[in-house]
């Protein structure tokens, strides 16, 4: 899982912060993730923007015989953004490099995520995460 916190304000009851869902060239979700952060910080815009989330899973592959854990993603194209949305910040994340535009919603409306699905996709990952190291564990004590 990929996470960035850029306030601290984003934890809280009474937080303004919304969750949306981004589409982004599929296979460029980390890209995505960067350049973001990197436009929010030139931009000085870092109170708008909370976590940005490229949901992930390790798996582990068998290569030429040899085991290699890697990073996949269970949602391609997407990423998700936890944002206030005005128009200066839907106008910073739709010009991004390699977004295609947001998910849902009207077409300069997007409509935000619910607390609770975000949820739902953190605790896949942790889930997955917690799996894979129970089945490595039980590999290497044996």
């Amino acid at each position: 899982m990929t996470e960035h916190t850029a306030t601290e304000e984003g934890s809280g009851a009474a937080n303004p912060l919304r969750w949306y869902v981004v589409h982004a060239y599929s296979g460029m979700e980390k890209a995505v993730e960067r350049n973001l952060r990197e436009r929010i910080e030139r931009a000085g815009m870092q109170a708008k923007f909370g976590r940005i989330l490229v949901p992930t899973e390790e798996v582990v592959e068998l290569k030429n015989g040899k085991k290699s854990v890697t990073e996949r993603r269970f949602f391609p194209g997407y990423v998700l953004v936890e944002m206030l949305l005005d128009d200066e910040s839907w106008h910073l994340v739709k010009h991004t490099s390699k977004v295609t535009g947001f998910v849902g919603g009207a077409r300069n409306r997007p409509a935000p995520i619910s607390e609770a699905d975000v949820m739902k996709i953190v605790n896949q990952m942790l889930a997955r995460r917690t799996a894979m190291r129970r089945v490595n564990l039980a590999r290497c004590c044996r």
